[in-house]
């Protein structure tokens, strides 16, 4: 996407990565994804707000040449992670003038991760002003989402809010704004995707941070990635209710299976709460899309892992699945177990080990052995009516 004009001497000059398909070498990106670096010119400075990931670096250099930006004063990282932060030693070889502005903590770490040396920072202090002329930048605190040295920065006098990763989208596109119902629907669910897997273990913080954006109350929303939003309550909203206590009448059932043992055991468990009015979000784990089983995390009430057993324990696939669950922390409020044996084992406390972290309740596992005969069908159906009657008692299932 070309630099665009945001407001009068306010520009787009970050890069769009419509190929690129995984993050972290662990979350996978099905619309791609972009590294949002955004201009500002003051009658006195020009300050850059984020840079992009090296990968692109010459698209945001060639943005800035062809602006005729011939002197840069601030660099400001929101953010120390690379996708933010890894071109800030080309462009301060660009620009040798330049400063970096940010806080102590992203200070610290810029200087481990990209070597920049101590005389190039500026240190700045919650809502510490930077005047460019007409012009006034402020920055806002916001540890823990996703890393403690996050800080959004405010343009005073445009209102405009740049929210570093918070609020925002893996989403690659040739628009900058959220413009119509079809767009908007794409951009819901790879923002809840992206809050899944990124914002989703700090669920307390993401509260305290929506606090701060209500109280600023910006008229423009501009992450780090994904697009701008003009129309703000789209996505606050969105991350209230994704932030908020309330559980949806949902079963995650994430499963795998060897030799067809489990897998009866998880068509007979899926088909008995169906009859009974659950929702059932259905995962085979030796092919999942890890971001998908994440956003059915944000709402479910209830997650059940389905396992053989496998040396004793629990088959590889599920222990990350759980594992997964451990870390994301959600807010799902009941977990069970269901799958196959053929000797013995410890899967159930091996899973339980795992979760030990979380405040789920859990509902007494059905571990079956061997092939599932007509006795096992009833523990099912037994375990799918305590699911019910959970979902009950916390007011979600009428």
């Amino acid at each position: 996407m070309a630099i665009e004009k945001i407001k009068e001497n306010i520009y787009y000059v970050g890069a769009q990565d419509f190929e690129r398909r995984i993050f972290d070498e662990l979350i996978p990106l099905p619309d791609g994804t972009s590294y949002n670096s955004y201009l500002v010119k003051g009658s006195e400075k020009i300050a850059l707000i984020d840079t992009v990931d090296p990968t692109k670096r010459d698209v945001l250099i060639n943005n800035l040449k062809e602006l005729n930006i011939e002197r840069l004063d601030y660099i400001i990282p929101n953010h120390a992670e690379q996708d933010h932060s890894g071109c800030i030693p080309d462009i301060l070889e660009l620009y040798p003038e330049s400063r970096v502005v940010t806080n102590s903590k992203c200070k610290t770490m810029l200087m481990d991760l990209l070597l920049i040396p101590d005389e190039k920072f500026i240190t700045v202090d919650e809502k510490k002003p930077i005047s460019l002329g007409g012009k006034t930048l402020e920055f806002i605190m916001a540890p823990w989402v996703h890393w403690p040295e996050t800080m959004f920065t405010y343009l005073r006098e445009d209102n405009i809010l740049f929210t570093c990763d918070f609020l925002g989208a893996h989403y690659a596109s040739d628009t900058l704004w959220v413009e119509n119902g079809k767009e908007s629907s794409r951009i819901y669910n790879a923002a809840k995707r992206y809050y899944a897997e990124i914002m989703m273990p700090f669920r307390t913080n993401v509260k305290k941070n929506l606090e701060k954006v209500g109280e600023l109350n910006p008229s423009l929303i501009a992450a780090s990635h994904g697009p701008i939003y003009r129309n703000k309550r789209f996505i606050v909203e969105a991350y209230k209710d994704w932030s908020s206590d309330e559980v949806k009448n949902e079963v995650i059932v994430a499963y795998v299976s060897m030799h067809g043992s489990t897998k009866r055991i998880v068509d007979y468990f899926v088909e008995s709460l169906t009859r009974k009015g659950i929702s059932v979000k259905l995962f085979n784990l030796t092919n999942v899309d890890v971001g998908e089983l994440s956003m059915t995390l944000v709402d479910a009430a209830t997650i059940v892992i389905g396992t053989p057993t496998v040396l004793a324990g629990a088959h590889p696939s599920a222990l990350y699945a759980t594992y997964l669950v451990r870390v994301l922390k959600p807010k799902t409020r009941f977990v069970s177990i269901i799958g196959s044996y053929g000797w013995g084992g410890r899967t159930v406390e091996q899973l339980g080990d795992l979760l030990s972290n979380l405040k789920l309740e859990v509902i007494e596992p059905v571990i079956i052995k061997g092939y599932p005969r007509e006795k096992d069908f009833e523990l099912l159906d037994d375990l799918a009516d305590r699911v019910v009657a959970k979902h009950s008692e916390i007011g979600i299932l009428i």
